[in-house]
């Protein structure tokens, strides 16, 4: 992060970067930023640096009653309207603090004390009282967040009232301060823009958005038919599947029955950041799944996918690219495609802000399977991470029996995971599967089945025929080695292959 913010620094103010001097308090004016960013394409401010792109520094004893107004503020809707969920991070840059606020572009049109802004290259211009400046504002959110599609004939209590309550008492217990629980449903739903006017047509109603989080399953099936979301193991049947979840509801209860879906079905070896545990597992598809949900694009057909694999975990999503391509920690933006949704997921603290999130995903992903997440934005966004974890240690044993006592059960898991990753190469652990799933003759077809490879002759030559000339396999036919009906067998049980 120190690095990100020298490089924004280095590079001055613009669109999307502004600086603000506060030694000893926040800058009201900063207000006027934040508005013109949340109505134009967002962008990032910097508390402690000058105009120039000196560094000043805020004052360290003033950092967290700075901290402290910006929260209190930035969720007044006399102040910001309508309100929007907005962290401050102070960082230390050559010794000095700084304030960092990453403002998202917003779904919806605010205002700051009742004036709307808008961000024109190194300048906030109000332009309240420009008629065609505020209509093309507002033809503009609606063309592109779909979730503020407004359906005025749906009651507010017609919503599910168990889920508004979930995520208000959510909400307290991820922030003491969130006042969510304060308000009456009509004013929740207002204050995070699931209700809304169309300044336009005069149309009021709950949004696309407010239906998705909080309708029952039937009207969520007829404001958004094309949605599903479907989770599949796909490791020992390829030509179906092990076990498959598919979801048609509400995205809270689809967020936690897709992570209940992959804690049944993937690893989560011990691992410890600093003195803590923490699930390697939990943190990367938390992350995965709960930015497929909130940055999906609702209106397309295609449906909402992640499929387990043998050696990699694919997903997919309908999506509408901020910008297209590869998505890495360097280059990541905070373009969210539908705010108000996020908003939620934010405030129950179900997903971190764009930049981090990704990072934290690459750092853990390396820890979890040794491999770096690819990560592509198009129309379809789509996520893969390769890895070796079947058979695997899965809470404590073993997917199936070892005869080659390749991990040890009794064995602590970060013993095992020491184990697995420094003695084990991926060429002697795909050899290992092989033998053991061997013991009862096998078909060169399910072996293919049972350790991903689609290539034949590869296979054969690569992988078959080091182990036939081993002596640990041998063919059940040996006087036709091309009969279609061969199978092979292990016939050295229990050899250690390192020898």
């Amino acid at each position: 992060m120190q690095e990100r913010i020298k490089k924004l620094i280095s590079g001055g103010e613009n669109q999307k970067v502004e600086f603000k001097e506060a030694t000893f308090q926040f800058p009201r004016d900063t207000y006027e930023t934040i508005c013109a960013f949340l109505n134009t394409d967002g962008g990032i401010i910097l508390l402690g640096v000058d105009d120039d792109g000196n560094i000043q520094g805020v004052t360290e004893n003033c950092v967290d009653e700075i901290k402290d107004c910006f929260s209190s503020d930035i969720n007044n809707p006399t102040i910001i309207s309508p309100v929007i969920y907005m962290d401050m991070e102070n960082i230390s840059i050559e010794g000095k603090q700084i304030l960092y606020i990453n403002v998202p572009a917003s779904s919806c049109v605010h205002r700051y004390k009742n004036k709307i802004y808008k961000r024109s290259f190194k300048s906030d211009i109000d332009i309240t009282n420009n008629h065609d400046e505020v209509s093309k504002l507002y033809l503009n959110k609606d063309s592109n967040y779909t979730e503020n599609k407004i359906y005025p004939y749906l009651e507010t209590g017609n919503l599910r009232q168990d889920l508004i309550d979930r995520v208000k008492k959510l909400a307290k217990l991820n922030n003491p301060r969130n006042d969510w629980q304060e308000l009456s449903t009509e004013q929740f739903l207002k204050r995070n823009s699931l209700y809304q006017t169309n300044f336009e047509t005069g149309q009021k109603g709950v949004t696309l958005a407010c239906i998705l989080l909080f309708g029952t399953d039937e009207q969520i099936a007829s404001v958004a038919p094309a949605f599903k979301f479907d989770l599949i193991k796909q490791v020992d049947d390829v030509e179906r599947y092990d076990d498959r979840l598919t979801l048609r509801t509400n995205l809270l209860d689809c967020f936690d029955a897709a992570m209940k879906f992959i804690s049944n079905h993937l690893p989560d070896p011990f691992y410890k950041e600093g003195n803590q545990r923490i699930s390697l597992r939990d943190n990367i598809f938390r992350e995965l799944i709960a930015n497929m949900i909130v940055h999906k694009e609702y209106v397309g057909a295609e449906p909402t996918r992640l499929i387990i694999q043998r050696n990699e975990i694919i997903a997919e999503n309908s999506s509408k690219p901020y910008i297209r391509g590869f998505i890495t920690p360097e280059n990541v933006t905070n373009h969210p495609k539908n705010p108000n949704i996020i908003k939620i997921f934010r405030g129950i603290g179900y997903v971190e802000e764009m930049g981090s999130g990704i990072s934290n995903m690459y750092k853990y992903c390396r820890e979890y399977s040794h491999k770096d997440p690819v990560l592509e934005d198009n129309n379809i966004f789509k996520f893969s991470l390769k890895h070796n974890f079947f058979p695997v240690v899965i809470h404590g044993t073993l997917e199936r029996p070892s005869l080659f006592d390749l991990v040890d059960i009794n064995k602590t898991s970060d013993q095992v995971s020491d184990q697995a990753s420094d003695q084990v190469s991926d060429q002697v652990f795909l050899e290992k599967t092989i033998l053991e799933f061997c013991v009862d003759a096998k078909s060169l077809t399910e072996l293919l089945k049972r350790t991903g490879y689609s290539n034949r002759t590869h296979f054969r030559n690569r992988i078959l025929k080091p182990l036939l000339e081993k002596g640990l396999i041998e063919l059940t036919d040996k006087k036709s080695p091309n009969s279609p009906k061969q199978k092979y067998v292990t016939v050295i049980k229990g050899k250690d292959l390192n020898d």
